[in-house]
């Protein structure tokens, strides 16, 4: 990943991912980042450390928590999209007065469909 260090926008949707590199963190010119279809249990931490990064996709993952305070840091951030995750009560309360951008999620109790 480290010779990628410009990559402005990073697909990796569908792969069976359940958790990035650590080297993810050195690109700081990624502005967005699709990590959709995938098997996230934890938030990738990571991403809250990229100064450049707009738009980051985790539907259909299964995410219970995120880090609501470090993604409300993040300077450039403007849309995570966590429908189709299974998340916690705490994150739907805590997340909305606290951001400054869109957060999409599901309703509550939404699945995604069997494969």
């Amino acid at each position: 990943m480290t010779t990628f260090n410009q990559l402005r926008e990073l697909r990796l949707e569908g792969n069976y991912l359940f958790r990035l590199p650590n080297e993810v963190s050195s690109l700081q010119h990624l502005r967005a980042i699709d990590l959709s279809r995938n098997q996230f249990q934890d938030f990738p931490e990571q991403l809250t450390t990229l100064p450049a990064l707009e738009t980051i996709n985790l539907e259909e993952n299964e995410i219970v928590d995120v880090p609501v305070e470090k993604l409300a840091a993040m300077p450039a951030l403007r849309v995570i999209n966590l429908r189709l995750n299974p998340l916690s009560a705490d994150v739907r309360v805590i997340a909305p007065p606290l951001i400054k951008f869109d957060m999409l999620m599901s309703p509550e109790d939404t699945r995604a469909p069997p494969p």
